[in-house]
């Protein structure tokens, strides 16, 4: 008897999905695409501007544009492959039985995307609709208003809590091994009952009062022992055990691309910024940058001054770091002079993310703070940007995002630490502790 065919769902997509990732339309199986008019104005807003946003709806125009060239886009229009599905552009028009802009009470684009779910859900009763968005309070619209709604889950790591940390603590019983691991400076992973070891992964170990600290080297298949007493950057030492991880992975040549997390005070953006300027004869130029995040969700236009000034206050955590780095030394001493004359001789730049798009970045060591609001097309366009003699370095904290349609599980840097792990020339560790001072300290844990 023949298998009977599965009817395709109709999967409704929003602004936000196509913002975030600009060839969702493949990512649906045989099934088929509707997007409504209004997310194709609300596209049509997004056009100009140099970040990935921007390029994202630049690049979902054209592709519209190659699959319509002579279709009409208000019937169904194959997408290209096999495996895909068909595309249609849908009206908003008002469905008899529900009206999104009367049951909430306002005309906005969110309610006309609504309103088009609704009239195709109703032209369709037979097929499975799905409204697909980024935004939480559209999905909980719509589900309100008896629409199924899901989040955009291509890209996203799954299992967020045991996301990976880059280190183990360690209780060794024998304390033997922690005074072998001193002598010889380096042990074998099934001497400390190891297993299976991930590359630049690091330990904590701890036996009767003694401990030591160690890094899997998958080259030579040891845990290599690391001194602490000889970890500092450029006057900045580590103040704790996964500090002094951090510093060791940010420092280690052989390791080419490097995420460090953690929240507020930990330390992270401080050790990165002194380990590259400790390493400043390595690489031809410092390149610092964060993403700017408008707050209200106002783009930066209507700040005064030009490019340089509008971007300047998003800017000022990473010249507040450096400053810090500065102010460990004498203001007559050849390392303060040194922060100064390299910022001057543009060997150190901080710059907007735009700035590298489209380049091959050789001999650089490339720092992106905050990089949690970031996409993972986002990072992963960072990331090709690299040259030879390039090391890139993401920090940021995936628990606090201050970009609307990204979380925990869809942030480019927790895509990266979930996909990268157990690379030779990747190394990533978590700070816990706080670092900043005892006030910061407390308000973290007990507000």
């Amino acid at each position: 008897m023949p298998r009977k065919k599965k009817t395709p769902k109709i999967f409704v997509l929003d602004t936000s999905v196509l913002l975030y990732d600009y060839e969702a339309v493949k990512n649906f199986e045989k099934n088929d695409i509707a997007i409504p008019i209004t997310v194709l104005e609300e596209i049509d807003t997004f056009k100009k501007g140099n970040t990935v946003t921007n390029l994202h709806a630049r690049e979902f125009i054209r592709y519209l544009d190659g699959i319509s060239n002579t279709n009409m886009l208000h019937d169904w229009t194959p997408l290209n492959g096999r495996t895909h599905g068909k595309l249609k552009v849908i009206q908003d028009s008002i469905s008899h039985e529900v009206d999104a802009i009367k049951a909430f009470g306002s005309a906005t684009n969110d309610h006309r995307i609504l309103n088009a779910t609704l009239s195709i859900k109703e032209e369709y009763p037979e097929r499975r609709v799905v409204l697909i968005s980024k935004d939480i309070n559209l999905r909980i619209k719509a589900r309100a208003l008896n629409l199924e709604a899901e989040d955009y889950e291509t890209v996203q790591v799954k299992d967020i809590e045991h996301l990976y940390r880059g280190k183990t603590e360690m209780d060794i019983e024998d304390p033997s091994i922690i005074a072998k691991f001193y002598e010889k400076g380096k042990l074998r992973p099934k001497e400390m009952m190891e297993e299976k070891s991930i590359a630049n992964h690091y330990y904590l170990m701890k036996s009767h009062g003694s401990s030591a600290l160690g890094t899997y080297n998958a080259k030579s298949r040891y845990i290599e022992l690391i001194d602490k007493s000889t970890m500092n950057a450029y006057g900045i030492h580590p103040r704790n055990a996964e500090q002094t991880f951090a510093l060791h992975a940010l420092m280690n040549p052989e390791v080419l691309l490097c995420t460090v997390t953690g929240a507020a005070g930990t330390g992270k953006t401080l050790l990165a910024l002194a380990s590259a300027l400790e390493q400043r004869s390595s690489f031809k130029q410092i390149y610092l940058a964060r993403p700017i995040v408008p707050l209200s969700n106002k783009d930066i236009g209507y700040l005064p001054g030009d490019a340089e000034a509008k971007i300047n206050p998003y800017m000022q955590p990473l010249w507040d770091n450096l400053s810090f780095i500065k102010n460990q030394f004498k203001e007559t001493s050849k390392q303060y002079k040194k922060i100064d004359e390299m910022v001057q001789t543009e060997k150190l730049r901080i710059v907007p993310l735009a700035y590298i798009r489209g380049r091959s970045l050789s001999n650089v060591i490339f720092i992106i703070d905050e990089a949690q609001n970031l996409t993972p097309h986002e990072v992963k366009t960072i990331i090709t940007r690299a040259g030879q003699n390039t090391k890139i370095v993401f920090t940021g904290d995936i628990f606090q995002i201050d970009t609307p349609y990204l979380d925990a599980q869809s942030n480019g840097l927790s895509y990266l630490v979930d996909r990268m792990n157990n690379n030779p020339i990747y190394a990533h560790i978590n700070l816990e502790k706080g670092e900043r001072s005892e006030l910061a300290n407390i308000a973290s844990q007990l507000l």
